[in-house]
């Protein structure tokens, strides 16, 4: 395959799924913040979210020291100039899959043309809790329908391979920034004295994740910090758990493995085994953080190595 025609189906699957994750995040964030609390605790539980998320700097720069919640939301959300907000991962998303519409099926297309049209017409102008709640629900609709048509539609091939490695390459990463601002946000108060952990936080995040009632089935376990990322973390068996992720790049990576790229290999099987026999209990929640750090850094260098190694981006200074 044409390392320009495998560089648009991979960043096809990064820009849907970065869609996802952010709304999953927003959504966690948006429906604790509807609760009775602190206006200062919430004002740093957002700004915790940009920094976890990469956007602080970029949002300081434009809005000062105003972390309210609905600018938050409408800078990660909704805005044409920030170039990782939902509306923008969803027109790259369509702006990729049309510069490979050869390679993907109709069905694939028209879904990812479709749900942007859409997106830009329903995006709410003004804000109420229940418009912005409909438009996150509504995302995480439209990407349970294109994943289906991905499934039921595209031939098993490279682009196949390369889509999935683009997706669950970015579902370890935005995944593991989720988790890292709920541990952020749950460890101090405003006034810096710690805070007592809380069942709704952690069941808000499983409904997030789509797994609130999968826990329940599978799990007698109490919810708990040390239960939900272990859960979270470490199970095979859950659809976005780290460790399903980044098996599943790892899979897919040796069936689009080329001359070069046999060290690429190696290290994402190297994410895979720290998933695979890391236990909750020997990293403990207080180690959590510094864990989430490791699997993010080792995402940010696979996505750099795959880039040199199959899609013909330059090596960086």
């Amino acid at each position: 395959m044409l390392s320009r025609t495998a560089d648009h189906v991979y960043w096809l699957g990064r820009y849907a799924e970065r869609s996802e994750n952010l709304v999953r995040t927003l959504d966690v964030q948006y429906r604790l913040s509807l609760l009775p609390r602190d206006p200062a605790s919430d004002g740093l539980d957002w700004r915790r979210t940009l920094a976890t998320l990469g956007f602080e700097t970029a949002y300081v720069e434009r809005f000062g020291e105003n972390f309210e919640a609905h600018r938050v939301i409408d800078f990660l959300a909704f805005d044409r100039e920030n170039p990782s907000s939902i509306l923008n991962c969803l027109r790259s998303a369509r702006e990729n899959a049309h510069a490979v519409r050869g390679t993907i099926s109709s069905e694939m297309w028209e879904t990812f043309n479709a749900t942007w049209i859409e997106a830009r017409a329903n995006a709410p102008t003004r804000f109420t809790v229940r418009n912005v709640a409909e438009f996150f629900e509504w995302v995480k609709y439209r990407a349970h329908l294109a994943r289906g048509v991905v499934l039921g539609s595209m031939l098993r091939d490279e682009g196949y391979h390369f889509m999935q490695i683009g997706t669950f390459l970015e579902r370890t990463d935005g995944v593991a920034r989720l988790l890292q601002v709920r541990l952020a946000c749950e460890g101090t108060s405003s006034a810096g004295e710690r805070v007592t952990h809380d069942y709704l936080p952690w069941s808000v995040l499983l409904r997030a994740l789509s797994a609130y009632e999968i826990f329940r089935r599978v799990s007698r376990d109490r919810v708990t910090p040390m239960h939900v990322l272990e859960f979270a973390a470490f199970r095979p068996d859950v659809p976005r758990s780290l460790l399903r992720s980044a098996a599943l790049v790892y899979e897919n990576l040796r069936e689009v493995a080329n001359s070069q790229s046999a060290e690429t290999q190696r290290r994402a099987g190297v994410l895979h085994a720290m998933l695979r026999f890391g236990t909750i209990e020997t990293i403990g929640t207080n180690g959590m953080e510094a864990f989430l750090r490791d699997v993010l850094d080792r995402s940010a260098d696979l996505s750099d190595r795959i880039g040199r190694d199959f899609l013909g981006h330059a090596a960086p200074a």
